[in-house]
C-alpha cells in the first residue's frame, strides 16, 4: 500500500497519520513537497517495523527471558503509540499483542522447567548430604576427605532450592563436614602421637642392636636379635622422615652381626668336615651290626663306637642331622632286640604263664576222670558236655604253653 493511503500532508506541511479512530498529526515537512514529506515520515515507520520484527525474533528464539520480553514489548509499545510515524501502526500493536500469549507460553514452560529443575537439585543435595553423613560415621580419613572435597564442590554447582528446605540441608551437610573433619583430625594427632612414641621406641632398639653388633656370643645374641625384630614391628610405624632411617641402622647392624656369625660357622664347618670324615667311618662299623645276632657282643661293639663318636668333635651344621639319624637308628635296632629279649624273659611273666600251664593241666586231667565215669555211666547227654570242655581246655593249654616256651626262651 502506498504511504498516502495511511497519512496526508496538508498545505501548511503538517503530516499526518490515519488510525483507527480517525488521524493524528505525526510532525511537519515545510521544507520539502507532499511526497518527500510523506517518505521521510514512512521511513520512520520503517525504522519501527524492523524493531518489532527484531523483538519478535527474539521472543520467539528463547533468548530472552518472559520478563524481559514483557518489558521489551512494553516499551516498543509506547514507541509504535506515540510513533511519529506514517504506516499501518495499528497491525504493528497487533503483531505485539500477538506476542503476549507466546510470552505466557514461555514462562509457563520456564516454570515448569524451574520447577524439575528444583526437584533434580533437591534429589542431588539428598544424596550429597546422604554420603556426607555416611563419610562422617567412617573412618576412610584419607579419600573421605577428598570426597567431602568433591561433594562440596558439587553442592555449590547446584541451583538452590525453596529457602527452607536448602537451609536445612545445607546445616546436615555442613554438620557432617564439621564432625568428619573433627574427627579425622583426631585421628591424625593420635597417629602422630603413637609415630613419635614408635620413634623413641625404634631410635632405643637401633642403638641396642648396633651394640650387639660385634658380638660373638652367637647364641644368645641372635636370640636377643629376635626379640628386637618382635619388639621393632610392635612399635609400628614411625614418622615417614626417620623411620626408614632407624630400620637402616637396625638391619644394617642385624646384618653385621649375622654375616659375622656364618663367617664365623663356615670357618668352623671347615674345621669340623674333617670330623664328618671320622664319623662317617665309625657309621660303617656301627652299621654293620645290623641285624643283631649277638646281643651282648653288639653293645659292646655300639659302646666303643660311641665314646669314639663322642671323641671325634663336631661336625659341619649341615651334617650333623644326617649323621645323627643314622647313629640313632643303630642304637635304637640294638636296645629294641635288647627289650625283645627282656619282654620274653620277663621271670614274673614267665612265672605266670607256667603256673597257667599247671592249672590247665589240673584242670584237664579231672575233666578226663569225669569223663570216663560218665561213658562208664552210659551218660550221653554228660558226655558230650564234658568232651566240649575238655576241647576247649586243650586249646587254651596249647596257648599257654607257646606263651611259656617264648617266656623261658
Amino acid at each position: 500500500m502506498s504511504s498516502q493511503q495511511w497519512g496526508r500532508v496538508d498545505d501548511d506541511g503538517t503530516v499526518y497519520v490515519r488510525v483507527p479512530d480517525g488521524e493524528r498529526a505525526v510532525g511537519q515537512y515545510p521544507e520539502g513537497t507532499p511526497e518527500e514529506a510523506l517518505r521521510f515520515f514512512t521511513e520512520r515507520y520503517d525504522a519501527l517495523a524492523f524493531e518489532v520484527e527484531l523483538l519478535e525474533k527474539r521472543i520467539q528464539s528463547g533468548v530472552l527471558s518472559p520478563e524481559e520480553a514483557a518489558a521489551s514489548v512494553r516499551t516498543v509499545q509506547t514507541q509504535v503509540t506515540e510513533a511519529n510515524a506514517v504506516g499501518d501502526l495499528a497491525a504493528l500493536t497487533a503483531r505485539l499483542e500477538a506476542l503476549g500469549p507466546v510470552i505466557e507460553t514461555q514462562r509457563e514452560a520456564r516454570k515448569a522447567e524451574r520447577a524439575q529443575r528444583s526437584a533434580e537439585s533437591r534429589a542431588s543435595k539428598e544424596r550429597i548430604v546422604a554420603e556426607a553423613e555416611k563419610l562422617a560415621e567412617g573412618s576412610d580419613w584419607r579419600n573421605g576427605a577428598n570426597r567431602m572435597r568433591e561433594l562440596l564442590d558439587e553442592w555449590k554447582a547446584l541451583p538452590r532450592i525453596d529457602r527452607s528446605s536448602d537451609d536445612a540441608l545445607w546445616r546436615r551437610f555442613s554438620t557432617a563436614r564439621t564432625a568428619y573433619t573433627r574427627r579425622r583430625k583426631a585421628h591424625f594427632a593420635e597417629q602422630h602421637e603413637k609415630r613419635d612414641a614408635a620413634r623413641v621406641i625404634k631410635e632405643r632398639l637401633a642403638a641396642e642392636a648396633e651394640e650387639l653388633a660385634s658380638s660373638t656370643e652367637w647364641g644368645p645374641t641372635a636370640g636377643r636379635y629376635r626379640d628386637l625384630m618382635r619388639q621393632w614391628k610392635a612399635a609400628g610405624p614411625a614418622p615417614r622422615d626417620v623411620d626408614d632411617a632407624l630400620w637402616k641402622r637396625f638391619r644394617g647392624a642385624q646384618d653385621a652381626f649375622f654375616g659375622a656369625r656364618d663367617a664365623a660357622a663356615a670357618e668352623q664347618d671347615q674345621e669340623f668336615a674333617a670330623n664328618a670324615e671320622v664319623k662317617e667311618r665309625l657309621l660303617e662299623e656301627a652299621e654293620a651290626l645290623v641285624p643283631v645276632t649277638d646281643l651282648e657282643a653288639a653293645k659292646r661293639t655300639f659302646r666303643d663306637i660311641a665314646e669314639r663318636w663322642d671323641a671325634a668333635g663336631k661336625v659341619p651344621r649341615d651334617r650333623m642331622k644326617e649323621l645323627e639319624g643314622r647313629i640313632r637308628k643303630v642304637e635304637q635296632e640294638i636296645r629294641g632286640v635288647e627289650d625283645e629279649q627282656w619282654r620274653r624273659s620277663d621271670p614274673e611273666k614267665s612265672a605266670r604263664a607256667d603256673d597257667m600251664v599247671s592249672k590247665l593241666e589240673a584242670a584237664i586231667a579231672q575233666v578226663e576222670a569225669d569223663l570216663d565215669k560218665a561213658r562208664a555211666a552210659g551218660n550221653e547227654r554228660k558226655v558230650k558236655e564234658l568232651e566240649d570242655n575238655l576241647a576247649s581246655r586243650q586249646m587254651f593249654l596249647e596257648t599257654a604253653k607257646r606263651a611259656s616256651a617264648d617266656f623261658s626262651g
